[in-house]
């Protein structure tokens, strides 16, 4: 999300839409805590509002698609979906952010998000190791063997994204080599 400014820091900066569109890439704007520059991107959504001008936004990702700044696996062929909503968004009232006129939100599925996950799992493994918790799901009905199982479907959605970030760098070294 971008911009993330505080209220008082709002009123003396207008950020324009390529300088909002780059700092959705950066890790301070993710909303996991992950370094999103090595990974390769699978999809890429920009929800724009308020005051921005569709010219705008495509000169904002041609832009990032020039600079190839951010790499997309060799497998997607739409790389970016857009969308604009002219009305301004809503802010909560004496929140932490301020309002602006032309935030955007990215949801994006990239191969750097394996970094967390291999993070969930290691806290995982602690915790069950001793049985921290374990007992409020049994209570509720949930089987002992049921982590286990959650514990084997995290690790391989984990190993599912390093193999897509390691085959996508394979096919680009082969891309490279046939040039």
């Amino acid at each position: 999300y971008a911009p993330v400014i505080s209220a008082e820091k709002a009123y003396h900066e207008q950020l324009s839409v390529v300088e909002i569109t780059n700092a959705c890439f950066e890790p301070d704007n993710q909303m996991v805590k992950c370094d999103p520059r090595p990974g390769k991107y699978m999809a890429c959504c920009m929800l724009y509002r308020g005051d921005v001008v569709p010219t705008d936004v495509n000169d904002a990702i041609a832009a990032i698609k020039t600079k190839r700044a951010i790499q997309f696996v060799d497998w997607c062929p739409t790389e970016f979906k857009v969308g604009v909503n002219y009305q301004p968004p809503t802010v909560v009232t004496e929140g932490d952010l301020a309002k602006v006129q032309n935030p955007v939100c990215m949801l994006s599925n990239t191969t750097a998000i394996a970094e967390a996950w291999g993070r969930l799992d290691h806290k995982f493994d602690l915790l069950y190791a001793k049985k921290a918790f374990v007992h409020w799901y049994v209570g509720e009905g949930m089987e002992e063997g049921e982590f286990s199982e959650a514990r084997e479907d995290l690790a391989a959605l984990e190993k599912d994204y390093e193999e897509v970030g390691v085959d996508s760098a394979k096919g680009d070294g082969l891309q490279e080599d046939e040039q």
